[in-house]
């Protein structure tokens, strides 16, 4: 048993996320109050006591854990030549926007979704184009008709896929990965599936790999894979790409060399092999716990906020909370809870036009935080006027 109650100081480590006046309780941005698998922590111990940190390579053995852990979790084998070392997702999709198109070519995303997209698109010179999901009050589903018709101007290059979806928490099947994919070999569009969240998925429930479909849509795809999110270890920046067409491969390999973001540091190596070698039993614990964490979430809400729900969720350890029953307006709403409740959750407008109305909330948290996250939500959405609740 591993002890995910266990309440961790992070000021003093330089944290992003706790870098927050003294008081507030920070369940915004992705990164887990969870400490990482101890067989990692002893891998990385191991690298730090050896005293000395020059450059590093990346060894077979970094390739043969990707290799295992696809082909024993996810049921896909894949394929040494395909996969190249990056250090991080986001790195790995700006380059590819940055190297792979021209100026003012189109980026299409499904939203709402991952707010860092939007940056990579707009910082490297492209238009992202927003394509709104269906959302009938309870779940998201995609909207194929006019996903066919955005895909459908030449100006589209790439669409950026997120698999599992951050924030809405959707697993997408095979079948709709199979329609998504044949639109946009239809429309010569590539995918950038970004895949970090793969592995948070609830007790029982797997997801479907893009690599996994048949081969003419695995072709016209880049896939970004990592263990940080799901081992905490985002700030240590270590993760792969995936490309199957040689041609393709090639030009992101160029790309992210150029970029200088190829290397690894000292750390990226060692603990993407420890977490893929030693953290399983690790990981279906955190699962389990995450998945409890929801539950408590959704009660809550429930029996003290009945006007706030839970989009329906099966990955990731982020919320979506809906609060279209209270504001259209959660800009006002996330800021009056920040003041007033000492409680940081992100704002759903950052996440596309389309998630105004909602919420973004952590709970990777120690039981006990998550416990006392909602009762600041609470106490500061029942003091919420009309200035607020507009």
């Amino acid at each position: 048993m591993y002890d995910f109650d266990k309440l961790i100081n992070r000021s003093g480590t330089y944290s992003l996320k706790w870098d927050v006046p003294d008081g507030e309780l920070p369940m915004w941005v992705a990164d887990m109050d969870l400490q990482t698998a101890p067989e990692i922590i002893a891998a990385l111990r191991r690298r730090i006591d050896h005293g000395i940190y020059g450059y590093n390579i990346v060894p077979d053995e970094w390739y043969d854990s990707y290799i295992s852990w696809w082909q024993k979790r996810h049921h896909v084998t894949l394929r040494r030549d395909s996969l190249m070392f990056c250090t991080g997702v986001i790195p790995a999709v700006s380059s590819i926007v940055r190297k792979l198109t021209t100026p003012n070519e189109n980026v299409l995303m499904l939203t709402p979704v991952y707010n860092t997209f939007f940056n990579s698109i707009a910082n490297n010179g492209c238009r992202a184009v927003q394509c709104d999901m269906i959302y009938d009050g309870n779940k998201y589903s995609i909207d194929f008709a006019r996903l066919d018709k955005m895909l459908a101007d030449p100006q589209t290059s790439f669409m950026i896929l997120c698999n599992p979806h951050n924030p809405t928490g959707n697993i997408w099947d095979k079948e709709t990965l199979e329609k998504i994919g044949t639109l946009c070999k239809k429309h010569d569009v590539i995918i950038i599936s970004d895949e970090i969240h793969c592995d948070l998925c609830d007790p029982g429930l797997e997801y479907t790999p893009f690599v996994s479909l048949p081969e003419e849509l695995s072709d016209i795809s880049i896939t970004c894979l990592a263990p940080t999110k799901t081992f905490n270890l985002a700030g240590i920046q270590t993760a792969a790409i995936y490309v199957l067409n040689k041609t393709l491969y090639h030009k992101v390999w160029r790309g992210i060399n150029t970029d200088e973001v190829a290397e690894p540091n000292v750390l990226a190596v060692p603990a993407a092999i420890a977490a893929f070698n030693e953290g399983e039993k690790w990981l279906d614990e955190l699962r389990s716990y995450i998945y409890e964490n929801k539950r408590l979430v959704i009660r809550y809400l429930g029996e003290n906020i009945p006007e706030m729900s839970v989009a329906e969720s099966h990955a990731t350890y982020l919320l979506w909370l809906d609060c279209t029953r209270l504001t259209q307006n959660t800009d006002k709403l996330a800021d009056h809870i920040r003041k007033e409740g000492k409680l940081f959750l992100t704002a759903g407008s950052h996440y596309g036009k389309s998630g105004s109305g909602f919420l973004r909330m952590n709970i990777a948290a120690p039981r006990e935080s998550v416990h006392e996250g909602l009762r600041r939500l609470g106490r500061a959405v029942n003091a919420a006027g009309e200035d607020v609740l507009c």
